[in-house]
């Protein structure tokens, strides 16, 4: 495949401190506005906070996602590899795919949250480690998402023997993505398994350099890069009004301090005519696709402002 023409705008939803009802009325109002909806695989929330906020899981809550909405392309940012069996994952994934009618693009990562790990009892690994974990895993759900009736696999962490996935995907296939800004592991896994490749919370310039390293791990496979799609998730952090915008970047200053810059290059910030033109600097950089990234309490007007206004005049001004 290759990445669809024209931009992809999307959002990232964190399911956490919402209520599932509250969660449904977003996915419906956004599957109308936008071209892409998806959710994260946490089992407590983030920024972590000791287990204290309401979160649901992810693969129920996809199940959900799929079920209410009819239009969006719909996705995880990412499953955390090392929380599933990997063939019982690729079940899972096709279930979800055929509620969704063919929708659903599901998205791979090594895991990060460490206390969410311990918690509920899985072992965190070294970082090397949990990277043979997800290269392993892919294999595993690439095979059994692929046109072979059955998978053999075995491996250091999963096996399977002779695999079956019946159905298969409601459309013969389903996307694969990965996710993150690792120097090597992560670009040669994006090249080998996947259909897309996302990154969070990173500037333009620091996108275009990631995106330099997708390309080039592309050529080492012969691939063609073009094959490959990139989105970008970014903070949203936007403000429906001056005043609003003007407040808003405040707050970050007052909470991050000297980290303030670092925060807003990968976020969505000032007023909605800003933020048209900040989608379009990380086209230029190459992003196919621009998200943000919300989190309950959402900002009703800054959302409102961005569906109604940023979204239609970023795909005029984007081509």
């Amino acid at each position: 495949m290759t990445a669809r023409s024209g931009l992809q705008l999307g959002v990232h939803v964190g399911q956490q401190n919402a209520t599932m009802a509250e969660l449904i009325e977003l996915w419906k109002r956004l599957d109308d506005c936008v071209d892409w909806i998806s959710i994260w695989d946490h089992l407590y929330e983030a920024p972590p906070a000791g287990g204290t906020t309401p979160h649901f899981e992810a693969v129920a809550s996809l199940s959900a996602l799929a079920a209410v909405t009819t239009k969006a392309r719909l996705g995880c940012l990412v499953f955390c590899v090392p929380y599933r069996n990997p063939a019982l994952l690729a079940k899972s994934i096709v279930a979800i795919d055929h509620l969704s009618g063919g929708r659903f693009e599901p998205g791979f990562g090594a895991g990060w949250h460490q206390p969410e790990f311990v918690a509920h009892g899985y072992d965190f690994e070294e970082i090397g480690v949990r990277f043979d974990q997800l290269t392993e895993a892919l294999a595993i759900i690439s095979g059994m998402l692929g046109p072979d009736e059955t998978t053999t696999f075995s491996g250091e962490h999963f096996s399977v023997d002779a695999v079956s996935c019946v159905p298969g995907p409601f459309d013969g296939s389903i996307p694969l993505w990965t996710g993150g800004r690792g120097p090597s592991r992560t670009p040669a896994t994006a090249a080998r398994f996947c259909s897309g490749w996302n990154v969070p919370y990173v500037g333009p310039d620091e996108y275009r350099r990631l995106n330099d390293r997708i390309d080039a791990a592309c050529g080492s496979l012969d691939r063609d890069p073009a094959t490959l799609e990139r989105s970008v998730n970014l903070a949203f952090h936007l403000g429906a009004t001056p005043d609003a915008a003007t407040t808003e970047l405040q707050r970050i200053r007052d909470q991050w301090g000297a980290d303030a810059d670092r925060v807003t290059a990968g976020a969505l910030t000032g007023t909605p005519d800003d933020a048209v033109e900040q989608i379009a600097a990380f086209r230029d950089a190459g992003a196919d696709m621009v998200n943000v990234a919300l989190r309950f309490p959402v900002d009703q007007d800054a959302l409102d402002a961005y569906l109604d206004v940023v979204v239609p005049a970023a795909r005029s001004a984007v081509t």
